[in-house]
C-alpha cells in the first residue's frame, strides 16, 4: 500500500472513532496520535533494517513532539488510533493488530527484565481505555475491550470485557456487543 493511501486510511479511521474530528486537515495537521503512527512506521522500518540508534534516536524525538512513546521495535497493525495520546507506552515486543484503538495513558508494558517476547500482543479490534495498563508477554485476543485503569496481566480470550485491578472478565450484558465501541464513540463502558 502506498504512503498516502496509509495515510488516508489512518485519517478515515480516526474521523470514525473520534466524534470531535472535524475535518482530514484538521486531523492530520493536530492529532499527535497521528503523529506518532507515522514516525513510527518511519522508525520500525530503519529499526528492521538494522539501523538501531537511528530508530532510536528518532523514536525519541517523536516522544518529545507527541508526549507518545512507541518503540521502533514494536510491531503496529493498519488503522491504529491513538486518541489524545499522552503518556502512551509501547515496548518493543508489543504486536498491535488491526483497528486497534488506546486512549492516553495507556501502557503496553513488560514484567521481566529478561530478553525475548517481553511485551503484549493485542488482537484486531481490540480497544484499550484510559489509563490501562496491559503487562507482559500475554495475548489479548481480538474484539476485546480493556476499561479504564485496569491492570491486565493475564492472557484474555477474544470478545472479552476485562476491568478491575488485577483486570478481570466482566459478564456481558444482554444485547451489548463491545464491537460497537469502535464505531459507536457514545457506547460507555
Amino acid at each position: 500500500m502506498r504512503p498516502s493511501a496509509r495515510i488516508r486510511e489512518d485519517i478515515a479511521a480516526a474521523k470514525l472513532r473520534d466524534p470531535a474530528a472535524r475535518s482530514s486537515i484538521e486531523l492530520a495537521l493536530l492529532y499527535p496520535g497521528l503523529h506518532a503512527i507515522w514516525a513510527h512506521r518511519v522508525w520500525h522500518a530503519l529499526w528492521v533494517r538494522g539501523f538501531r540508534f537511528a530508530a532510536r534516536a528518532g523514536s525519541q524525538v517523536t516522544r518529545w513532539m507527541t508526549g507518545i512513546e512507541i518503540h521502533p521495535g514494536a510491531t503496529i497493525g493498519r488503522r491504529f488510533f491513538i486518541d489524545h495520546g499522552m503518556g502512551v507506552v509501547i515496548g518493543e515486543t508489543a504486536e498491535v493488530g488491526d483497528d486497534v484503538m488506546l486512549y492516553h495513558g495507556v501502557t503496553l508494558g513488560g514484567r521481566q527484565r529478561e530478553g525475548g517476547k517481553r511485551h503484549p500482543t493485542l488482537g484486531d479490534r481490540v480497544a484499550v481505555g484510559a489509563g490501562a495498563k496491559v503487562l507482559g508477554p500475554i495475548t489479548i485476543g481480538s474484539d476485546t475491550v480493556i476499561g479504564a485503569n485496569a491492570v491486565v496481566t493475564r492472557d484474555a480470550p477474544a470478545d472479552s470485557i476485562l476491568v478491575g485491578v488485577p483486570a478481570k472478565p466482566r459478564t456481558r450484558r444482554e444485547g451489548i456487543d463491545t464491537r460497537a465501541l469502535l464505531t459507536a464513540p457514545e457506547y460507555i463502558i
